[in-house]
């Protein structure tokens, strides 16, 4: 499928009128068409069951450097799946991507696409903490939201509560920063891995609050008794 085939596609599903709130809504410049997010996500679902995973990483990209925020979105869904192979190209996509980042709706569809990635092979780890350095705000936010499915586990391995004790490494970090998306991404890690993991975060909380701020302490205490 070409570019203009797949913008076509997307642009029968526009509903009149929508584009404005949703730009208004996620705080958008860039252009915005007015298309659900339940219609995206049958898009992309059958653009993922018909096209190879090669087709799709070039669609993506391509959809991607558009610039359209429907086209972003849809660009994370195609590359949103467990099992990918190889995925090699679609991980080096979603990092490409990391720098664009200034938006938490896309930035989130990104990370969740990327999720998958990580959980496929872990080992990618490495270069998830090198964006915590980053001078960009959305790249170490990303870091966070990219390892959420390791808030997630009732039976972690060795290996993936390294990776839990890691990511709370950083987030210890995090905490210093007083941005408003980095502290709410502080406090989502930790309400999703007070689920199942309430002694590391009481701990974490115990350590870390007093330079938190206060709503992200809140956020974090949510489902701690």
């Amino acid at each position: 499928m070409s570019l203009d085939d797949a913008l076509s596609v997307l642009r029968d599903h526009i509903e009149p009128g929508r584009a404005e709130g949703m730009a208004t809504y996620h705080k958008q410049t860039r252009q915005v068409l007015g298309i659900t997010n339940p219609a995206l996500n049958d898009i992309s679902k059958t653009w993922r069951q018909s096209f190879s995973v090669e087709d799709r990483v070039t669609l993506a990209e391509s959809l991607w450097d558009t610039d359209i925020f429907e086209a972003r979105i849809v660009a994370a869904k195609m590359l949103t799946q467990a099992r990918l192979r190889p995925d090699d190209l679609a991980w080096q996509l979603i990092c490409h991507w990391v720098p664009n980042f200034d938006s938490w709706a896309i930035a989130d569809h990104a990370c969740m696409a990327g999720q998958r990635r990580l959980l496929a092979d872990p080992s990618r780890i490495d270069t998830v903490e090198s964006w915590t350095q980053s001078d960009h705000m959305w790249t170490r936010r990303a870091a966070l939201v990219i390892t959420l499915p390791w808030t997630k586990q009732n039976f972690p391995k060795p290996a993936d509560l390294e990776i839990r004790d890691r990511v709370l490494g950083w987030a210890a970090r995090y905490v210093q920063d007083q941005d408003w998306f980095i502290q709410k991404a502080v406090a989502w890690w930790l309400r999703d891995l007070s689920k199942h993991d309430p002694d590391r975060t009481r701990a974490f909380l115990t350590a870390n609050s007093a330079e938190m701020k206060p709503f992200a302490v809140k956020e974090a205490s949510r489902h701690l008794t």
